[in-house]
């Protein structure tokens, strides 16, 4: 089941939004259903998933409906036509008294400002919600000091907002939603108030709490970078409509049309495009049952001059080459394992191709590209890597030059 799922979203802005909707029907554009009705349209048609635990990412330029959505979604603001679920709930349907339990209980929301009261300590903010759900007061306070251990605050509990840095002041405010150990965290352009390099460490900071706590996380911005950074999916807006949803790479290697490809078009997208995006089939012969034979044999068969060793269950063991394949047969042995070479390079299927450029200068052999149990995926040559950076002018000319000179070398 999906943690939130949005079907046939609208929000219409406006006396009577009604009068919207036909010419909705008709494919007039927002400008124009202004300026005949005098309604502004919010959210056109939205629906889209979020999974379970899953970082979602809206994101569109200011006036596309992003912000809207979030509101939408715990029903800061009232949507027009619709439904959202949250679980198997329709929120929309839901009394005001259970809306109330499921903003206490299952969802927190994070606001760019902060929101903090400048009179109260870092730990009253942190359990302002849940005083005014009535819990106790030392059971709300030591949910609280847990909450700020979690973003890194801890020794700061009784400190005033105002002694803190922005950076830090977000962490409150973070701390603030986790504290009701929520279900759903609704994030509004929560780090656009902040300066780049902090900005920056926040993002890092979210993606390690999400690896500890596990939430589902609905993250809005304007900022592509931080969209691709954070999400594990996208969906970008325009004009209330969501254009496309899909994860980072997605969006960047099969944008839905113009608008998005625009959006994408400067975008690095080698530090997206991961190696199980690149990587080939890799020649292969197994352990204990391949001997020196077969390795040759299969190396003839495909044009290459080494093959990668693994066992039964596909785990990397090493690469043996056609030269030491010979010999060995020559020498009338068996084997393989005397001539197998296991320091080899290898990198994870998720690892961006940008950072397996130093490792491809250096590497005698194609890269092995390894699961977390180190089954063998595939391989991902240097001519692959040049060509996807190449592709996107992402290599400075010395590079170039040491990559040429590692080249000729081999």
């Amino acid at each position: 089941m999906a943690a939130i799922t949005v079907d046939n979203l609208f929000k219409i802005f406006g006396k009577n939004p009604e009068k919207a909707f036909p010419l909705i029907e008709n494919g007039k554009s927002k400008d124009q259903i202004l300026e005949e009705t005098g309604n502004t349209i919010g959210i056109n048609d939205a629906s889209f998933k979020v999974k379970e635990k899953e970082m979602f990412v809206i994101m569109g330029l200011s006036g596309s409906g992003k912000s809207t959505v979030l509101r939408c979604l715990n029903r800061l603001i009232e949507p027009t036509k619709g439904t959202i679920k949250i679980g198997d709930e329709d929120i929309t349907k839901v009394s005001k008294e259970r809306l109330l339990e499921l903003r206490r209980d299952r969802m927190s929301m994070v606001f760019q400002n902060f929101g903090l009261f400048p009179h109260r300590t870092v730990a009253n903010n942190v359990e302002y919600g849940l005083e005014i759900g009535g819990m106790p007061k030392e059971e709300r306070r030591k949910k609280a000091y847990e909450a700020l251990d979690k973003v890194g605050l801890k020794g700061y509990e009784e400190q005033k907002p105002s002694e803190l840095s922005g950076g830090m002041q977000q962490r409150v405010g973070l701390a603030r939603a986790l504290a009701n150990d929520p279900e759903i965290l609704l994030m509004d352009e929560a780090f656009s108030a902040l300066d780049p390099l902090i900005r920056a460490d926040m993002q890092d900071e979210l993606l390690e709490l999400q690896a500890e706590v596990h939430k589902t996380v609905v993250f809005i911005t304007h900022d592509l970078d931080e969209a691709l950074k954070i999400g594990d999916r996208i969906a970008i807006m325009k004009d209330g409509y969501v254009v496309q949803v899909g994860t980072p790479e997605e969006i960047l290697t099969n944008p839905a049309d113009d608008y998005v490809k625009a959006f994408v078009q400067n975008v690095d997208r080698t530090r997206i495009i991961t190696a199980q995006a690149v990587m080939r089939k890799a020649p292969t012969i197994q352990l204990p049952k391949d001997g020196p034979s077969v390795a040759i044999r299969k190396m003839e068969k495909v044009g290459v001059s080494t093959t990668y060793v693994v066992d039964k269950n596909r785990k990397l063991k090493g690469i043996v080459t056609i030269d030491d394949a010979v010999h060995l047969k020559e020498k009338e042995e068996k084997n393989i394992e005397e001539i197998l070479i296991s320091d080899i390079k290898t990198a994870h299927p998720e690892t961006p191709i940008n950072q397996l450029l130093p490792m491809a200068i250096e590497a005698s052999y194609p890269i092995a590209i390894i699961d977390d149990e180190r089954n063998l995926k595939g391989i991902v040559d240097r001519a692959t890597i040049l060509a996807e950076l190449n592709e996107n002018g992402n290599i400075e000319a010395s590079t170039k030059q040491e990559t040429k000179t590692k080249t000729k070398q081999q």
